[in-house]
């Protein structure tokens, strides 16, 4: 079981710091590569780079919540999600289908039985 795991190449599991502007604010975030290759997918369908993606998840985060306690979960949560809906047929895999252009309560309603903490619980 575990040489599916221990097969990756390391290369995706080294973390690296980006800069990133959040409300005016000159700040890093560090995440493993893997998950910067996913934000990189998720920001080129909507046309933008990873900094605005950032930025624009944060706001809207910020917007919802009204704080953001720990903006790197969030970020592994988001990308997990985005893999996850492509799975479930939520999220075309066709990457020229924008996120923006589908309807969010229908990629939702593909999540099925709630999260992976339930189905663990």
């Amino acid at each position: 079981m575990c040489q599916v795991f221990i097969s990756a190449d390391p290369a995706l599991y080294d973390s690296r710091a980006r800069s990133v502007r959040l409300h005016g604010v000159a700040t890093s975030i560090k995440l493993e590569n893997l998950f910067w290759q996913v934000l990189d997918e998720i920001a080129q369908r909507d046309g933008m780079g990873v900094p605005q993606l950032c930025a624009k998840l944060y706001d809207e985060l910020v917007a919802e919540r009204g704080e953001v306690d720990n903006f790197a979960s969030f970020l592994r949560v988001s990308c997990g999600r985005y893999l996850a809906l492509q799975l479930s047929g939520g999220i075309p895999q066709d990457a020229s289908i924008s996120i923006r252009s589908l309807n969010a309560q229908q990629v939702l309603a593909t999540e099925g039985h709630r999260s992976l903490l339930a189905r663990a619980a």
